[in-house]
């Protein structure tokens, strides 16, 4: 699931005229909130007691959790999502009537700025200009509203994940639960379990 708001506006006034144009903005880019943990080993011959060490660590039950699938997939997750964007739609669509009455402007600029008198080319393009800067200002403090309200919200998802995360290690005798790695066995994958138990609250 995506989710989009406010459309970033770019301009550029010179003496003969000032273009606008609206590029997108995606708003929902999560980054992770834990950091992977390895462990690295080398292939140097392993001494009687280090053996021992290593033998032991492979009877070591080791569990694997996805935090990115659980700040996307979870039923919370996806509720939250649809929640803030709720909050915003209002804002977001008064941002777009203003990038677009701009855009409506600076076009009706670009038409009319080779008949006009200097004096009046040169008004025009510094409220132009005004008017775009209001408009990057709009749509930075949108975005960063919306974020700082995303992570609020899953920043309480986390707490209730790490609880859950807790409560299968306990349950199924887990030694170790790592979250986020580049690569893992599907086997040692508790991230379905993790949001199963999400869903349960």
């Amino acid at each position: 699931m995506k989710h989009y708001f406010g459309k970033q506006l770019f301009s550029k006034v010179t003496r003969a005229q000032v273009t606008a144009m609206a590029l997108g903005a995606t708003l929902i880019s999560i980054a992770a909130l834990s950091q992977p943990v390895w462990a690295q080993a080398t292939k140097a011959a392993t001494p009687p007691a280090a053996a021992a060490a290593s033998s032991s660590f492979t009877s070591t039950k080791v569990g694997f959790v996805n935090t990115q699938r659980i700040l996307r997939d979870s039923e919370p997750a996806i509720a939250i999502l649809k929640k803030i964007d709720d909050e915003f739609m209002k804002r977001n669509d008064e941002l777009q009537k203003n990038i677009n009455d701009l855009r409506n402007k600076v076009q009706k600029f670009e038409k009319d700025a080779p008949v006009m008198a200097e004096s009046e080319r040169s008004r025009n393009q510094r409220e132009l200009g005004n008017l775009d800067i209001e408009v990057q200002r709009k749509q930075r403090e949108l975005q960063e509203d919306y974020n700082r309200r995303r992570n609020e919200e899953f920043g309480m998802i986390v707490e209730k994940a790490n609880a859950a995360i807790k409560r299968i290690a306990e349950q199924e005798n887990f030694d170790i639960i790592i979250q986020d790695a580049i690569t893992v066995s599907p086997r040692v994958d508790i991230t379905d379990q993790v949001i199963q138990s999400l869903a349960k609250k």
